[in-house]
């Protein structure tokens, strides 16, 4: 999603541009059916795609907008209501399936012609010679597993969490698992999820419910590794029990109408997101907690900010892959990332501790700032991407509504 992305916000260049995906695509889903993995778009990213002109074919497939946000502590009184009415917009957010996401930038990517999409292909070797002919655009050599021979003065890590490009460029990682899974799947509720989403802490981890398109809904059961495989080896009638029995009633009788699949937490910061003619984005150089739906819009944003400062320094014909063009990437973007991985350990630490006076004062704060409009609208325009996290700098021009 995040690689494809960036390759579209460079599309309208003279730039060569090359998109490497290991796997084949198959965008020939069955009707009904539902990827079990969504992502919750902010503002910015809906800005983002918009601009890029694949918001509307995202819309096509499958796009559910909500309005409201419900959080409450299960083992307390605690709770807090998210309005997009009191912050003057038409929503929150919209969810979406991933494979939605992934069929419309890449569909895109076959109207520009100074983009290749090498799919499937995968990497095998790749060497970077800082000092190699910048006029060739030789700086990068990379070998892929069907023997081609690839030359570029920048390669992008876009490749997840589990990042070749950043395993061969000896990037070393902040990391520290959670130990927990999140097993996800979709169900259907007898009552209508109300374009809301439904979030209930606990202390093995949060319980998500999203609102889809079709009057379904995505679960995202963040809980321990020992219990996520429990979940997953239950019969279906056991799986629904158990889900009724943490979630309550607020929906409804609960029925799980897909697989469940399970991936695990953890938290991960690349300590350089460059370096000479390399950069990391995405999930390759970070990844967070999915208990408030950020992963994907904080790599969108790195995408963005990436493809400015790659069309800034080809305006200037500078080096593309200099490290002093990629390192005004890096400090535009570490800041805010940062921010939002502390923000989201520490949300998680907070409400997965079981001590008695902190869950007295979680709850007591989630009601105290449930009570002041001011203070919870500026935290949800934060979420909604309406804002920047940092201190002085501004969104990027894509994830504005008008970057004209």
């Amino acid at each position: 999603m995040v690689g494809a992305s960036l390759a579209c916000a460079l599309a309208n260049s003279t730039l060569k541009i090359a998109v490497i995906e290991a796997q084949q695509s198959d965008f020939n889903w069955p009707d009904g059916s539902h990827d079990n993995r969504v992502s919750a778009l902010t503002h910015a990213s809906e800005h983002i795609f918009s601009h890029l002109g694949v918001w509307q074919s995202m819309q096509a497939d499958g796009v559910a907008s909500y309005h409201k946000m419900n959080v409450w502590d299960a083992s307390g009184q605690g709770q807090i209501h998210f309005d997009s009415v009191d912050v003057g917009q038409m929503n929150l957010g919209h969810i979406v399936e991933n494979r939605v996401i992934q069929k419309a930038v890449q569909n895109k990517l076959a109207e520009f012609d100074n983009i290749d999409l090498l799919m499937p292909l995968t990497l095998q070797a790749m060497q970077i010679n800082p000092s190699a002919d910048k006029e060739k655009n030789t700086a990068v050599l990379l070998k892929t597993n069907d023997g081609q021979h690839l030359a570029t003065d920048l390669v992008v890590g876009a490749d997840g969490a589990n990042s070749w490009v950043r395993q061969q460029a000896n990037i070393a990682l902040d990391t520290w698992a959670y130990h927990q899974n999140a097993v996800v799947c979709t169900v259907q509720t007898s009552e209508s999820h109300q374009e809301t989403c439904w979030q209930q802490f606990m202390p093995e981890g949060p319980l998500a419910f999203l609102p889809l398109y079709d009057g379904q809904s995505a679960i995202v059961w963040s809980t321990t590794e020992d219990k996520s495989q429990a979940l997953l080896a239950m019969d279906e009638q056991s799986f629904n029990q158990e889900l009724q029995m943490t979630f309550g009633s607020s929906l409804g009788r609960i029925e799980v109408t897909s697989e469940r699949g399970v991936f695990p937490l953890r938290l991960r910061h690349a300590k350089h997101y460059v370096q000479d003619h390399l950069a990391l984005i995405g999930d390759a150089a970070h990844t967070v907690h999915p208990l408030a739906g950020q992963g994907v819009n904080l790599g969108l944003l790195d995408a963005v900010v990436l493809a400015e400062e790659v069309l800034r320094a080809q305006e200037k014909h500078r080096a593309l892959g200099a490290l002093s063009t990629l390192r005004r990437y890096e400090r535009r973007r570490k800041a805010d990332n940062m921010a939002m991985l502390a923000a989201m350990d520490g949300f998680k630490r907070l409400f997965s501790n079981d001590i008695a006076p902190l869950k007295l004062l979680r709850n007591s704060g989630l009601n105290w700032v449930d009570s002041l409009l001011p203070i919870k609208n500026t935290l949800i325009k934060r979420a909604m991407g309406l804002s920047s996290l940092g201190l002085n700098e501004p969104l990027p021009r894509l994830a504005r509504a008008n970057y004209k």
